[in-house]
């Protein structure tokens, strides 16, 4: 699959971040949670709530905060949790968040296309 980016705003549970961070993220399914750069995180007024062990695409196991942010993309909007990530790191859109908002990606066109209906069996 080739890759695909979305803008995509976030913003504290509030929804009172004085400057949300909007930026293109890289959709990634094989990823279950946001990843945006800490000090963006924090400007927009989100703050971390505990710390996680994730794998890397290459295996490697890395200690990042978390913390739980508004996520507006696709015309839609929903909570989930997001990963404090290094500075400069790519914004990633992970799988959680599009299944919440009922999103998928189109495996030939790579664009993203919105479900009819939300399966909930």
């Amino acid at each position: 699959m080739g890759i695909t980016h979305v803008t995509a705003r976030i913003s504290n549970l509030a929804g009172t971040s004085p400057t949300a961070f909007e930026a293109e993220f890289l959709v990634d399914t094989g990823s279950i949670d946001c990843m945006a750069p800490s000090d963006k995180l924090l400007a927009a007024g989100i703050k971390p709530e505990g710390k996680r062990v994730y794998e890397l695409a290459n295996g490697q196991p890395i200690e990042y905060e978390y913390g739980f942010a508004r996520v507006a993309f696709f015309g839609d909007e929903t909570v989930t949790q997001v990963i404090f990530g290094p500075l400069n790191t790519e914004p990633i859109l992970g799988v959680v968040a599009l299944e919440n908002t009922g999103v998928v990606v189109d495996p030939v066109t790579r664009n993203l296309k919105r479900l009819h209906a939300r399966p909930l069996k």
